[in-house]
């Protein structure tokens, strides 16, 4: 308990508590967890055999890090994370604006009250949350922001310019005995970056002209974007050769950790007034082989990347559509469909950054585009469409059937039955993919939605020919 703690500098001499450096005190937290086989990011996916190692070696070789990767690959989120191996609490003299160790004090308000009140002096307990500063690099970010600057209002109090107590302490200063980040390293000035020589190298800073250094004990870690990114800055390379451990992250390697990703982070709690929500296995995988193919399209520039952002809004905006047509058409099942991935348009504009012309529609094309071929890949990965002749068949015989995001699961239950061999192979692909799903109504959803599924695999695979138009879509031969 916090009040069982020493209060005082002779209480804490009394405990036998020794000070160590904040480095230190995450290697040896790591350590502890290593050893009782705790993750260090439990929350994080697909880095376990990649990314978190790096960590782990840097951590134990004490250094400081830069995590370098393309957008949302879950730099800051890792980086936030690192709290998680600091103590409960340190003790800091009380009052003190950059976290004073109590032996060795270095700002000259705690020097000067361990100096007048001795084994006395008040003792002040911190906790994780005082130890992690964070600052986003932007081009107006001062050397006074992160290190310091003479506070003029404190001379304008009665101080003397020549006394370290008109001082103010920058971002930097006051994460003493902690971890300090900066995001986006390389939007930082060169000459800000300068500036971080001394505290990556000696470890201290020195503010203006002030004949005194404080000898700051710090972990520093970044995260930027690769240098070569269109119209961004660089990492000057005296920095980069001071940064301990580059950390390189990168997206999902298979398309497994891509959905378990997005089922992690999309917001689906839609189960409200008594709905249901169930998402098609093909749905995901989908969703998640558009954003897979769009890092390799020849059409976007890679330089950029293609954050698991852009899965996790298409994932949402995919279930939202159907949520709204379960809510018009008072249904208690939301099963998402082929043809409300249209609406997966909206939330990846945006999200991709285009090698070609930037003219109005390029960006929905190429969109397009990808979910087509999206769909062809995840279609060839469930079904054999060779064993789907008897429904090309009835199609040859001049029939025709309109489905579309519009439509009730009724009403495609009712136009798919004209087609039995359709409904036949839909009923057979729910079974084998929602094996659980007994309810009727939702059963029933699901195979509305594996029959437009069907049927845009027979599209994409050439042997269907599709009229598109807004709600809806007409499949014939």
């Amino acid at each position: 308990m916090m009040t069982d703690r020493p209060r005082t500098l002779g209480e804490l001499r009394a405990s036998g508590y020794r000070i160590e450096s904040v480095k230190d005190e995450m290697r040896r937290n790591l350590i502890a967890r290593l050893e009782s086989g705790e993750p260090l990011f439990p929350d994080i996916l697909g880095y376990e055999e990649t990314v978190v190692p790096q960590i782990q070696n840097a951590i134990l070789s004490r250094h400081d890090m830069l995590f370098l990767g393309l957008r949302g690959q879950a730099k800051t989120r890792m980086l936030r994370q690192l709290v998680h191996l600091l103590d409960d609490a340190i003790p800091i003299v009380a009052g003190s604006e950059i976290n004073d160790e109590p032996f060795h004090p270095i700002s000259r308000q705690a020097r000067d009250l361990v100096a007048q009140r001795g084994d006395d002096t008040p003792i002040e307990w911190v906790g994780p949350e005082r130890r992690y500063h964070e600052k986003l690099a932007t081009p107006d970010v001062t050397i006074a922001d992160l290190i310091g600057e003479v506070d003029m209002i404190k001379h304008a109090e009665g101080r003397y310019l020549s006394s370290e107590m008109t001082m103010h302490f920058g971002l930097i200063p006051r994460t003493n005995r902690g971890i300090f980040c900066i995001n986006e390293l390389p939007d930082l000035a060169p000459k800000i970056q300068v500036g971080l020589f001394n505290v990556l190298e000696e470890r201290d800073v020195q503010i203006r002209g002030y004949p005194i250094r404080l000898n700051l004990d710090l972990c520093m870690v970044f995260s930027a974007n690769p240098e070569d990114y269109t119209n961004r800055g660089r990492i000057v390379t005296p920095l980069k050769d001071r940064i301990g451990s580059v950390v390189r992250t990168h997206y999902p390697l298979t398309r497994e950790i891509g959905i378990a990703i997005s089922e992690q982070n999309a917001w689906l709690a839609r189960e409200q007034n008594g709905t249901t929500l169930a998402v098609p296995l093909y749905v995901k995988e989908i969703v998640e082989e558009v954003s897979r193919l769009a890092r390799t399209s020849p059409h976007v520039n890679q330089q950029s990347g293609v954050s698991v952002r852009m899965s996790i809004a298409n994932l949402e905006n995919v279930v939202s559509n159907a949520e709204r047509r379960a809510i018009v058409h008072r249904e208690s099942w939301i099963v998402p469909r082929v043809s409300d991935l249209a609406s997966a348009a909206a939330s990846s504009r945006g999200k991709l950054e285009l090698t070609m012309s930037e003219d109005d529609g390029h960006e929905d094309k190429l969109i397009h585009r990808i979910l087509d071929e999206a769909i062809k890949n995840i279609f060839l990965v469930h079904v054999d469409a060779r064993e789907l002749r008897p429904i090309v068949e009835h199609f040859e015989s001049g029939n025709s059937v309109e489905v579309g995001d519009s439509l009730s699961t009724r009403t495609v239950l009712e136009r798919i039955a004209r087609i039995p061999a359709l409904k036949k192979r839909a009923e057979e692909l729910t079974a084998k993919l929602l094996p659980d799903l007994k309810e009727r109504d939702g059963r029933d959803a699901a195979v509305a939605s594996a029959a437009e599924f069907l049927l845009e695999g027979l599209h994409v695979n050439n042997k269907l020919n599709k009229a598109a138009k807004a709600g809806g879509a007409t499949y014939r031969r």
